[in-house]
């Protein structure tokens, strides 16, 4: 691929280069907040249908047994097609992917507000997965083509990475929000607002054609191999929230995706133009940034899952209070975020901040364990909550960057839709199994007991804890991973 012209001055700040005019660098924040934008609608929509499940069960008329689908269609579909999404980019250009995206989200997004059936809606939800998986690769390798000067780029990827983080947050205010005083549908009405204001500032401040000179065939086995695997570990991951481990729905779709995905990586070193080059796997700093991207996942989705059904069924939050809770890890994740970026990264490097940040989003999941039913919010449960925020804030900005730190422009919307498969994978992982820890600690607190409501109670407030020291394990495994796996004093 050539080299990008996103922005005209887009490599002005590269060392050796010259400096920055003050209108190019203004141009490439614009695009910062066009981006962000974008990749704050994808993010939101992991969360905001999950409060106004229940009023759209009501108003369509669907049991209990199907409205998983409704979460699960938009997950399988971006999980799916991430891989191919990027590579997409790669080839056709990351702008106009991103346009087209953009569109069909906006466009998905509007059929699902007007669903009058279940099937409309997961068909719908589904395809903004489909369309999500365009936008959220673009997303990254816009950000990583246009911000090349070493201090823009740890700048922009701490507001990229400090949006991403409280994204899926800000999903379950906004849900909220919409749900109380709107009705369920404008969850998905939003979207097609943030993506006329989106497609309106990259036609304004995104600039310039980056596709490749010489444009190569898509790698059609590799791109149905690695859709197929990916679908089989999302679906089976999915499914363990629901049935057994040992059912074959869960376990068969797992163990075929790991086939599937053993195939894949065979394919790739035989393929002339492959989906995932295995030269993007191969750098040590790469690496490391992907394994703390799926740790990750523990503290973006899983833990706050079960702090969710904590607020809403022990203490009686209404959906608007649930949301307001998260925003203290919000705050921390955006005060982390970008001060690694800007002051951290460059004095410590990635070894010490991402592990400083697994140590401390561990601390914060410990600290949760003792809440019972009269736990107090202000002194038991804001502080533990943003402590986590401020451990997420440091692992995601330096891991995003250096996750694509260094890549070939023709390889960086691969290597950027790699972040977001390790996102999701671990995002979906730490569900299922936080859900199966969760579920079985229940069990044993109500084994050879009468079921009172009371000891039903705390044995859901038993789950909970069961499910947050699980995910400070995560957290902890994940410190050493990264301590061991990134170079010294390596930075952006």
């Amino acid at each position: 691929m050539s080299e990008s012209t996103v922005d005209e001055a887009g490599t002005a700040g590269e060392a050796g280069g010259p400096a920055p005019s003050p209108a190019a660098s203004a141009r490439r924040w614009l695009v910062l907040a066009v981006i962000g934008l974008a990749q704050l609608m994808v993010i939101l929509d992991v969360t905001i249908v999950n409060i106004a499940l229940p009023s759209a069960q009501q108003d369509l008329g669907f049991s209990d047994d199907n409205r998983q689908w409704v979460i699960t269609a938009y997950s399988l579909a971006f999980g799916s097609l991430l891989l191919i999404g990027g590579r997409v980019g790669d080839l056709f250009g990351h702008k106009a992917t991103f346009v087209i995206g953009l569109s069909g989200f906006g466009l998905a997004s509007a059929v699902g507000g007007a669903a009058d059936s279940l099937e409309v809606l997961v068909a719908a939800r589904a395809l903004q997965g489909v369309f999500g998986a365009l936008v959220a690769p673009a997303c990254l390798a816009l950000l990583n083509i246009t911000f090349t000067d070493p201090r823009e780029r740890a700048r922009a990827f701490g507001v990229y990475g400090a949006i991403t983080g409280a994204g899926a947050a800000i999903g379950l205010l906004l849900g909220g929000v919409l749900t109380e005083y709107l009705e369920w549908r404008w969850c998905l009405y939003v979207n097609l607002f943030i993506a006329v204001f989106a497609l309106a500032g990259t036609f304004a401040y995104i600039r310039g054609n980056d596709r490749a000179e010489q444009r190569d065939r898509l790698d059609l086995p590799g791109s149905l191999l690695v859709t197929a695997a990916l679908f089989c570990v999302v679906y089976g991951f999915a499914n363990a929230q629901t049935h057994a481990w040992s059912s074959l729905p869960t376990w068969g779709f797992l163990a075929g995706g790991a086939v599937l995905l053993a195939v894949f990586a065979f394919w790739q070193t035989r393929a002339a133009n492959p989906v995932l080059p295995l030269r993007i796997l191969l750098d040590r700093d790469r690496g490391a940034s992907f394994a703390a991207l799926l740790v990750s996942g523990a503290g973006l989705f899983g833990a706050p899952l079960f702090l969710t059904f904590y607020l809403q069924q022990d203490l009686g939050y209404s959906p608007i209070q649930t949301g307001l809770a998260f925003l203290p890890m919000n705050t921390g994740i955006m005060i982390t975020a970008i001060g690694a970026g800007n002051a951290l990264m460059p004095r410590f490097g990635p070894r010490v901040v991402v592990s400083a940040g697994m140590a401390v989003s561990a601390l914060g999941l410990a600290f949760l364990t003792p809440l019972d039913a009269g736990s107090s919010y202000l002194t038991q449960i804001l502080p533990p909550v943003f402590v986590m925020g401020l451990g997420i804030g440091l692992v995601l900005a330096p891991a995003m960057s250096l996750g694509t730190a260094r890549v070939d422009p023709r390889d960086a919307g691969a290597a950027s839709a790699s972040i977001n498969v390790m996102q999701q994978v671990g995002g979906s992982l730490s569900i299922a199994l936080l859900s199966t820890v969760a579920a079985g600690a229940a069990r044993d607190h109500l084994a050879g007991h009468r079921p009172t409501p009371e000891l039903v109670a705390q044995a859901g407030i038993e789950s909970y804890s069961a499910a947050y020291g699980w995910a400070a394990g995560f957290f902890a495994a994940g410190m050493v991973v990264t301590a061991l796996l990134y170079r010294r004093r390596e930075h952006a």
